[in-house]
């Protein structure tokens, strides 16, 4: 596969071309004729989409913690009674900005681009010129994180350009690392019954991505939470 767009696919993917393009594009204002305005609305459009974006992950994860507990209330499993907790607020807030973040940002790289000044190192340099790139489901690796309410583990991982990912677990007994899920969209949720009030135990994951039914790339690295206690 192959790509020759300048603009990610991904939110996250465009979050980081915002970033850098706040923070590479400035040396060329006088050059490109780029007004203070545009590079103050850039970067508040960058501040603001980051936090949105890692907040609404925060609370997506929050939402399925949510569902497992409501779960487990109704049918009595075991586990913790304790209420989900929110998510911290991440500080500092961003000043909120109005939508539109990404058509200010093609209408900006537009009017860089009709620049006389233009040229194909300075697009590069802000990453608005496409380069062909080869994806090469070979390399691909996910990396895990863990998030921790109400005594179960969110699993948290992107998807990129894979179809699923395949994730596994293994809860310190005899059974090594077994099969937990196959999701196609971040993140999981390890609903599994937790240890009984006053034990604790490691439960360790790691995951592979999956394109066309099949695993591909490599393994992520292990991780581990503790539960229970």
């Amino acid at each position: 596969m192959s790509t020759t767009t300048f603009m990610p696919v991904t939110d996250g993917g465009k979050a980081d071309l915002l970033n850098h393009l706040s923070t590479a594009l400035p040396p060329y204002a006088n050059l490109l004729n780029i007004s203070g305005d545009d590079l103050n609305i850039l970067n508040a459009d960058s501040s603001s989409f980051r936090y949105t974006l890692q907040s609404a992950n925060d609370m997506q994860a929050y939402s399925q913690n949510w569902t497992a507990y409501k779960n487990q209330l109704r049918d009595g499993t075991s586990g913790s009674a304790i209420w989900p907790m929110p998510p911290a607020v991440a500080q500092p807030i961003p000043s909120a900005v109005s939508p539109g973040v990404i058509p200010r940002l093609s209408a900006l790289v537009a009017l860089i681009k009709a620049n006389k000044n233009f040229t194909d190192a300075i697009g590069k340099d802000l990453w608005l010129i496409g380069a062909t790139q080869i994806i090469d489901p070979s390399t691909w690796k996910p990396i895990l994180s863990i998030q921790n309410q109400a005594g179960h583990p969110i699993i948290c991982w992107t998807k990129g350009h894979a179809a699923a990912i395949e994730i596994w677990v293994d809860r310190g007994d005899s059974n090594s690392f077994i099969h937990l899920a196959i999701n196609t969209e971040p993140n999981t949720t390890d609903k599994y019954p937790l240890p009984v009030t006053g034990n604790s135990q490691v439960w360790k994951y790691k995951a592979i991505y999956l394109l066309h039914d099949e695993q591909v790339g490599q393994w992520s690295d292990v991780i581990s939470v503790s539960v229970g206690g």
